[in-house]
């Protein structure tokens, strides 16, 4: 349904105040942009999540030194897995899955328990297929956590305010701003070659992030929409004629990869389980704040019936998508930030995008050699689109804080939340010689800012009071 560039404003009724923000949205969560312009949006989202995707099962495998073939079959299973588990999150089956534009992906907050997992049963005699079989198993059964979880969410709607929401979203952005910032002077490649910060690198990336804030401030709505697609192909085209990007590992690939589901096998271990259990409570905290953020930048409610009902809906899909993604042995899956920088850019919130997007994934994971191209990108142009859509992030966080009304109160929580959060990214060696369990959890900015928001939110005086009569609706979710 095409329509006109639209500026509206969402109210809703928070604590008893009405409060509202501004969404300018080219279409929303329920429009059906034509099939062409949906392509187009859903092949930037794929852009910004790609490398997100496939990195934790890369650093995964070469920390339990698999096999190139075992890689390969991982990183191929990672973006199919994501490909089903998108769409069963933007399509909602019955419960399960929150019905927005939410995309899904390998989660970064198991890649230390994982490879500690994976190393300890390595080191106690497996082998490196044995390893991930234990991991496969851990993190299968594990997901039954969020599963259980996300049936008693409408009862912290007291707890779970948009001010701790916001608060964790708005750690979100500035935790990824680190990772994207890394990226645009050249990554981990760039480390090993010592040209990390080189004039060339900054210059790339630098020229792609100008490009993708001048089309986005871009009265065309095409050219707006294709900012992030554009900078990446632009500054992509100039490292293949400066000789940056090399195609010889695509030689290697095979044609076409089937998906063969529990190909290594299922085991299990308490002692190896016992650290997820909190990781997966952490995880639909995360969640929460991602779907927050979707919902924000999507003009839909942050808070009421409706509101919870999705969050309910997309933690129970994390879960269950978790375990689909143990079954096409793969790690567990999460709902991505990077696609909510992408809708705030180009204004398509619709989630029909997702089902392209969700279809893209599947393919790239079945044909590996299309996935190689874009494992083949610079870090650097990678790092001067992602840097834009990390800072939208927090800014719709701080829009969802600001929108409440910010008293004295909400104020200490996000003070004191963003202080330790961002305290654990930007020295992260702090928990190091602590035990594994404080470690896994702890070293995570969003996990401990997420923690420390809602355990203020509980414990300083003053909280307002939130009627706790659950609608109908709420209570089928």
């Amino acid at each position: 349904m095409a329509q006109a560039d639209r500026e509206s404003t969402i109210e809703q009724e928070m604590d008893g105040e009405r409060i509202s923000f501004q969404s300018e949205l080219l279409y929303g969560l329920n429009d059906k942009p034509p099939v062409g312009e949906s392509i187009f949006v859903a092949i930037q989202h794929v852009l910004a999540s790609f490398v997100g995707i496939i990195t934790p099962g890369l650093l995964i495998c070469g920390a339990l030194g698999a096999s190139p073939a075992d890689t390969g079959i991982i990183v191929s299973m990672s973006l199919f897995a994501s490909g089903i588990c998108t769409f069963i999150q933007c399509r909602r089956f019955g419960p399960i899955g929150s019905g927005l534009l939410s995309l899904q992906g390998t989660s970064f907050a198991f890649l230390g328990p994982v490879i500690g997992v994976g190393t300890a049963a390595i080191a106690s005699g497996s082998t490196p297929e044995q390893a991930l079989a234990l991991i496969f198993g851990v993190c299968f059964f594990g997901s039954a956590i969020e599963i259980i979880l996300s049936r008693f969410l409408h009862l912290l709607q007291q707890i779970i305010t948009p001010v701790v929401t916001g608060t964790v979203v708005m750690i979100i952005g500035l935790s990824l701003i680190k990772t994207g910032f890394f990226s645009l002077a050249g990554g981990a490649p760039a480390l090993a070659s010592e040209t990390f910060g080189s004039t060339q690198n900054l210059a790339l990336g630098g020229l792609v992030l100008a490009i993708v804030v001048f089309l986005t401030l871009s009265q065309n709505r095409f050219l707006r929409m294709g900012a992030i697609a554009i900078g990446l192909v632009v500054g992509y085209i100039i490292a293949i004629v400066l000789g940056l990007v090399d195609f010889s590992s695509l030689s290697s690939l095979p044609l076409i990869r089937l998906p063969l589901p529990l190909r290594y096998g299922l085991d299990f271990n308490f002692a190896a389980f016992a650290p997820f259990i909190i990781l997966y409570v952490i995880t639909a905290i995360e969640t929460i704040g991602d779907l927050t953020a979707t919902s924000a930048v999507s003009g839909e409610p942050v808070s009421g019936p409706l509101y919870f009902r999705r969050i309910k809906g997309g933690v129970l899909g994390d879960g269950v998508n978790s375990a689909i993604a143990a079954v096409f042995n793969t790690f567990p899956n999460t709902t991505f930030s990077q696609n909510n920088g992408v809708i705030q850019m180009t204004g398509v919130g619709s989630r029909y995008v997702g089902f392209y997007v969700a279809g893209i994934f599947a393919i790239l994971g079945l044909i590996p050699i299309v996935g190689g191209v874009f494992q083949v990108i610079p870090q650097s142009v990678l790092g001067g689109a992602t840097l834009v859509m990390f800072g939208s992030i927090a800014t719709a966080g701080l829009n969802i804080v600001a929108s409440t009304g910010l008293d004295r109160r909400s104020a200490v929580i996000v003070a004191v939340s963003l202080a330790l959060g961002l305290g654990v990214v930007y020295s992260p060696d702090i928990f190091a010689d602590k035990p594994a369990l404080i470690k896994n959890v702890f070293s995570s900015g969003i996990s401990t800012g997420g923690l420390t928001a809602i355990l203020l939110n509980i414990l300083l005086p003053g909280r307002p009071r939130v009627a706790t009569k659950t609608s109908p609706e709420l209570s089928e979710a």
